[in-house]
Order: C-alpha cells, then sequence, then structure tokens
C-alpha cells in the first residue's frame, strides 16, 4: 500500500534535541496557542466538515462530518518541541526517526495499522467500502470538489482537490520555514556545525540549510522504507520516478513484521543518536521555531 507523506508533521515533526538551559530558553520560545486561539482553530475545523458534508448531501452523497479527537500533548511531548536534550534522547533510543518503529510499535505512533482498528476511525472509511467501484470514483469525485467549495468556503484559500489541500498545507510550510529558518544566520551557524559533525561519522549530507537538516535522517530511513516496498510490490518501478513539481512523493509501504522490521529500526536508533549529538547545540534553537510554524499552519488549514 501507499501513503502520502508530508514534510513532517503531517505524519511526525522532526526528532529534536537540546540540553540545560537551552531547552529552559527554548520552551519559553515556544508558547503553546492560548486557549482562545486553539477554540478557534477547532471551531474551524468542525465549519470546514460541516461545509463539506452539506455540499456532499447536495451532491446526492453520504459524508459526515468528523474532526478526529484530539489527544491531549503529555509533558514529555512538551519537553520534545522545545528541544530537551534528555526527553529527545529517550524517545529516539525507542523509535529512532519514527519510520520502521512503527511497525514494531503501531500503537504508541499511530500508524496506518493502528488508525484502520482505532474506534474513532473516520466513519467516513465504512461509507466508502459500501461503494462499488464505479460510485466510489464518483464518491472522490464529488469530493474532491467539495473540498475546494469548502476550502474557499471556510478557509479562503483555492483548492482543486483532497490531495491538493495536503500539497498546500506542505507548501505552505516549506515558504514559512525557506523564509524564517532557512535564512537566519545563526541557525544556518549551527546547521554547518551539525552538518560537519554528521560528515565526520560518515554520513552523506546534501543540503545544509537548517529545515533539509532537520529531516535528513527521516527521509533517509524513508527511502530505505519505500525501496523495501517497491522491491515487494511487482506493479510499480523499483526505483521511484521524480517528485512532481509542487507535490509530494508517495512512500510505498513494506510489508513487515515488528521481527523483520527489527534490524532496521536497530540502524536507525543508531543514526538518530548519532544526529542527536550532533545537532544538540543546532535542535534547541530550530525546534520551537520550527514548532510554532507547524502551529500556525495546522490553524490555518484547519488541520
Amino acid at each position: 500500500m501507499t501513503r502520502k507523506t508530508l514534510p513532517t508533521a503531517l505524519l511526525a515533526l522532526a526528532v529534536l534535541c537540546g540540553c540545560g538551559g537551552a531547552a529552559e530558553t527554548a520552551t519559553e520560545t515556544a508558547a503553546a496557542p492560548s486557549p482562545s486561539a486553539a477554540a478557534a482553530a477547532k471551531d474551524k475545523k468542525h465549519q470546514l466538515e460541516a461545509a463539506k458534508a452539506d455540499c456532499m448531501k447536495q451532491k446526492g452523497f453520504k459524508y459526515v462530518a468528523w474532526v478526529k479527537p484530539e489527544q491531549p500533548q503529555s509533558d514529555e511531548d512538551r519537553r520534545r518541541d522545545a528541544g530537551d536534550y534528555q526527553s529527545m534522547r529517550k524517545h529516539r533510543e525507542k523509535y529512532g526517526f519514527e519510520v520502521f518503529a512503527e511497525f514494531i510499535y503501531p500503537k504508541e505512533l499511530n500508524a496506518p495499522a493502528a488508525q484502520m482498528a482505532s474506534p474513532n476511525q473516520d466513519p467516513n472509511l465504512k461509507v466508502q467500502e459500501a461503494l462499488s467501484e464505479a460510485q466510489l470514483s464518483a464518491y472522490h469525485k464529488a469530493k474532491d470538489a467539495c473540498m475546494a467549495t469548502a476550502g474557499k468556503q471556510v478557509l479562503g484559500v483555492t483548492l482543486k482537490s483532497n490531495i491538493d489541500y495536503y500539497n498546500q498545507i506542505a507548501l505552505t510550510r516549506r515558504r514559512l520555514t525557506a523564509s524564517t529558518l532557512d535564512s537566519d544566520p545563526k541557525l544556518m551557524e549551527l546547521a554547518t556545525a551539525m552538518a560537519t559533525c554528521l560528515k565526520g561519522k560518515g554520513y552523506t549530507v546534501t543540503d545544509t540549510t537548517p529545515t533539509a537538516l532537520s529531516k535528513r535522517g527521516q527521509d533517509a530511513f524513508f527511502k530505505e522504507q519505500d525501496k523495501l516496498g517497491r522491491e515487494q510490490d511487482d506493479t510499480v518501478p523499483d526505483v521511484a520516478p521524480p517528485a512532481k513539481k509542487n507535490e509530494n512523493q508517495p512512500i510505498h509501504m513494506p510489508s513487515l513484521t515488528a521481527e523483520q522490521a527489527k534490524p532496521y529500526l536497530a540502524k536507525e536508533i543508531k543514526a538518530a543518536l548519532d544526529d542527536l549529538e550532533c545537532g544538540k547545540d543546532f535542535y534547541p534553537v530550530f525546534t520551537p521555531r520550527k514548532s510554532a510554524i507547524d502551529a500556525q499552519v495546522r490553524a490555518q488549514f484547519a488541520y
């Protein structure tokens, strides 16, 4: 199967690190959204779903306005988002970059397999399962049109389809990080030092911009995951084609048991810990600012 990946967050934020007083400063920088702002963002999610449901009804299709229940962020999560070194290390020692770990800890990482078995599953999946192939094609066409309508009505953005919605989220995040993080002199200096350290440990670094460097390790293991998936699937080429402009590259998920995934995770954990050590000065500065951008984009798109 395939899954659509976004620069991390939509799957997951880059796993970041820090230490000592730096983490304390980062915590202050990455202040949580105010209760009123969080409530407004949640209300917009419900408005978007209601608009989609109304549009689908007008087109003769059943669609349940559904907003996934949000899990409260734990203190450990907040410390990681703030760049706390010990919290980051503890997380990476078990999950690495959160790529192959999902085969071993699907529930803990909310992997696709766990989502399908969750009681909080999107009810629209069952609606679609009951449709014939022809009906499903028409359903998706109507859903794309309704996303465009709801996007303009609720979010004030121009969308072509459901996939375009996620592409727009990714593009907006890229633009914001490029304009604020990748051009910051201090972060660029810290990123260069981190890249030098990683190269010294034998890792390939092709892009030293802060954002690219923060997800370098995770991207490398997503590529390995995609390679395994392609090897198992005779219907797709063994080598991934170049991603289309302004679109995200789908990952072909391999079929792996927990035991089969363990050697890959062991390799990933080592790489994640090396990345952590090399970035201990970089991440406490980068993390809270990146987290703030992610929160801004989620609010803007009611995601």
